[in-house]
């Protein structure tokens, strides 16, 4: 791979080339846990665009480009792609703005009474249009696995120096395969997998841009919900999230796409959940050991707490809780009567 300098040469050569950004100013937008990096242009006449810097030996771009034309199909707000260089890894892109939904919620709280009923229509809306005609990898039993993997491999393992023994690591798998099961139990949907706070965009329009959809599934229907309600980055009170949770429910019914109860939809929901912030830990250690990235280290204490408060109230995932609050809650200040 090239260093970084040298993409941001190959980067302002190809703008270069292009006569209709003749003149754009270029700046930093925003980076993620990848190796993708974001820059603003601004043309002359006003207008803006995005560039995506993915190298492509690190990257595809092409499930991006992919899945962004399927969900902007079914009316949801993706970033429109433009001219894309497959062999440099530079996409130009519409701009969805510079305000995400965390920015908006962490200065103005109560706009969550907008934000989140609209994100979660946008959810439904993606789910009942788009699932159908989604060309993308099942969600099965080794990739929920794997992701679950990433807690005991790399928090517990790497990031703790912790050597469980043959119980405890009997117990944890088991707890994994109980999660696995309630997973796969669920009606299968286009699964977006980052749905949360960080990758949703605010606009006037009151329709949420959407962000970082390329690593989509089909999977379980809560997965993306638990996404966006207990994010690992902002915490809203249960009694609030249960509110939100029910009126999404009612609209996956009025689709047709769930034909169960809400008390076991809310189990699913609360179980799903333990599985993505177990993997949610382990990639936030995974970040900081392997690619050099801490900036995630602080969000891992909400993310366990998620998992503490969970497994609390369900007797058949009292062995995860048990093991968490052993292992967990002093390397991280867990609360643990939260």
């Amino acid at each position: 791979m090239k260093n970084s300098s040298q993409r941001y040469s190959a980067l302002l050569k190809w703008i270069a080339e292009r006569p209709e950004l003749a003149g754009a100013s270029l700046a930093p937008a925003s980076a993620d846990a990848s190796f993708r990096r974001y820059f603003r242009l601004r043309l002359a006449d006003g207008s803006s665009r995005i560039v995506m810097d993915a190298p492509p030996e690190h990257e595809d771009c092409e499930p991006f480009i992919r899945i962004s034309g399927l969900l902007h199909s079914v009316g949801l707000n993706v970033p429109v792609c433009g001219d894309f260089d497959a062999e440099q890894g530079f996409l130009l892109l519409s701009d969805l703005g510079s305000e995400t939904y965390l920015q908006r919620l962490q200065q103005e709280p109560e706009q969550a009474q907008q934000l989140y009923p609209a994100a979660l229509s946008a959810l439904v809306t993606m789910q009942a249009k788009a699932t159908q005609i989604a060309a993308v990898p099942k969600y099965n039993s080794a990739l929920l696995q794997q992701e679950m993997g990433l807690f005991r491999d790399w928090l517990l393992g790497e990031h703790l120096g912790l050597h469980l023994s043959k119980q405890s690591s009997v117990t944890l798998q088991q707890q994994f395969d109980l999660l696995e099961a309630s997973a796969l139990a669920q009606p299968p949907v286009l699964v977006h997998r980052d749905y949360h706070s960080r990758n949703l965009m605010t606009n006037d329009s009151g329709q949420p841009g959407v962000l970082d959809f390329q690593d989509a599934v089909l999977g379980p229907i809560t997965y993306d919900a638990v996404s966006l309600l207990r994010d690992c980055y902002i915490r809203w009170p249960d009694r609030q999230v249960y509110a939100w949770l029910r009126s999404y429910f009612e609209q996956l019914r009025e689709q047709g796409l769930v034909n169960v109860d809400f008390e076991k939809f809310a189990r699913w929901f609360d179980w799903m959940g333990v599985q993505r912030h177990l993997k949610a830990a382990g990639i936030f250690c995974r970040l900081l050991h392997r690619d050099g990235k801490d900036g995630y280290i602080p969000d891992i204490p909400l993310t366990l707490n998620y998992v503490l408060r969970v497994t609390d109230r369900y007797r058949e995932l009292r062995p995860l809780h048990e093991l968490v609050l052993e292992h967990c809650a002093e390397p991280f200040g867990l609360d643990v009567d939260a």
